[in-house]
């Protein structure tokens, strides 16, 4: 057969077939996949036109396989301008079913504990301050009275950045920095993230919140720590919520103490939610040293203060009656949902 023929009818066949119009997007897919195989696959129609090479005349056939390049170069163009792009295989969508509303952004049980506890504090006329979380060893360690030698300070209980810099470990460098900044009466809460290197388990975490507070001015007693703890208490767990003191030590204040909370899942019988003693651990809390006021150059015979200090997570877990620490930070959405 002649090559020029031959070459001519399929071009014409290929033609006819291209100009076919399309059908579905899945089966036109198909379609131009088994024009491929037909006219430049393996057994398709060019190897045909390289038989009829092989039979032509020795001085013939460098041009005629040239032509025939030429002419599968011709089908593959054409192949390639006119398939469809491919279509991603899915389910067919049914247009009849109503759509799906998009799931509304939810408070996250920390942040909403957070703002809870703030507002509680601010109606009695806290103001709230916020600080680095980057801080010095001294605003840190020094000013709060905490000695060289004391344990918190090693590097097994404080993430050091490059000293004296280190991640903040509570939020009381934000009350130095208060005190230092404005004179007595001073009454300010101070929220924020912490960071401890503490192995991750159902009560500790890496990274965690805390709400410290503080009051300084004349006539600041431990009698008005108990009356603004009690409200506290009151306004986050209930009219009948009691709270106690007990004696503790802690370098930025003197006396000490911690402060519980009556079991408000049980009504102080007993559960094993308090482990059977009625009552919940939930801050510490002391008058401010005479150092520490000192060290922020205000007088500690004119004037004397208190603070508070407790984490957020750790209200929120009494609140919501959550085990795990680890549950707020693992972001998940059964989880999450409940909020």
């Amino acid at each position: 057969m002649d090559l020029e023929v031959r070459i001519s009818e399929i071009r014409a066949q290929l033609e006819a077939e291209t100009n076919t119009p399309p059908a579905c997007p899945p089966e036109q897919q198909r379609r131009w996949e088994r024009l491929r195989s037909k006219y430049v696959g393996r057994e398709g129609m060019v190897r045909e036109l390289f038989g009829i090479v092989a039979r032509l005349p020795a001085d013939q056939k460098a041009a005629a396989g040239r032509r025939v390049n030429e002419f599968k170069a011709e089908i593959e163009a054409r192949l390639n301008g006119a398939a469809p792009a491919p279509v991603a295989a899915g389910p067919a969508v049914d247009k009849t079913l109503p759509g799906r509303a998009p799931e509304p952004g939810r408070r996250h049980p920390v942040y909403r504990t957070w703002e809870e506890i703030v507002r509680l504090f601010q109606r009695l006329g806290f103001d709230v301050v916020y600080g680095p979380e980057i801080e010095t060893e001294y605003h840190n360690f020094e000013a709060l009275n905490i000695p060289l030698e004391h344990p918190s300070r090693d590097a097994f209980d404080t993430f050091y950045v490059r000293k004296p810099y280190l991640l903040r470990s509570h939020t009381s460098p934000v009350q130095i920095r208060t005190m230092k900044e404005r004179k007595p009466p001073i009454r300010v809460i101070a929220p924020g993230k912490v960071f401890r290197p503490d192995k991750p388990d159902a009560g500790h975490s890496p990274m965690f919140h805390q709400v410290e507070g503080l009051m300084v001015g004349e006539g600041v007693t431990f009698a008005k720590l108990k009356g603004v703890l009690d409200l506290f208490a009151k306004s986050m767990w209930g009219p009948d919520t009691k709270i106690r003191f007990r004696p503790s030590f802690f370098p930025f204040t003197e006396p000490s103490a911690e402060v519980d909370v009556s079991c408000f899942i049980c009504g102080a019988k007993g559960c094993p939610a308090c482990k059977q003693s009625g009552w919940m651990e939930i801050l510490g809390s002391g008058m401010v040293h005479p150092k520490v006021l000192e060290n922020c150059g205000i007088d500690p015979e004119k004037n004397t203060g208190f603070a508070f200090g407790m984490g957020i997570e750790r209200i929120a877990m009494l609140k919501y009656g959550i085990p795990d620490i680890r549950l707020f930070y693992e972001n998940h959405f059964g989880f999450l949902r409940q909020f």
